[in-house]
């Protein structure tokens, strides 16, 4: 998963014509850290149809405050700079829920891109 740690790495990424989900995380926070030993695995599961970025909320500056996450980890899909879905909440994702998520963000993405 590529790393974002700035705003303007930020905001290059959901400019992107393709599904981009920002994963908001810390390297503080204990359930970011239980979604670690399997996103990689998630990741491959939708290479094809998304990019996957994690953004440091402590290194991201203002973006989290922006984008309104209140709780972490959290998913946001964007494409061409605007938001499609979120998952947003202050529980921990299980990797069904995760997948859950993503899939729904390409079910949007693709009535958006036909």
């Amino acid at each position: 998963m590529e790393q974002i740690i700035s705003k303007s790495e930020f905001d290059v990424a959901i400019q992107s014509p393709r599904l981009t989900v920002a994963v908001f995380k810390a390297d503080w926070c204990g359930d970011c850290k239980y979604i670690d030993p399997f996103m990689p695995e998630v990741e491959d599961k939708y290479a094809r149809e998304l990019t996957l970025v994690e953004v440091d909320v402590d290194q991201v500056g203002t973006v989290s405050e922006e984008q309104n996450i209140l709780g972490i980890p959290s998913f946001v899909a964007y494409t061409d700079g605007r938001e499609l879905v979120r998952y947003v909440n202050k529980l921990r994702k299980s990797r069904e829920e995760i997948e859950q998520f993503l899939d729904r963000a390409v079910e949007v993405y693709k009535t958006i891109h036909k």
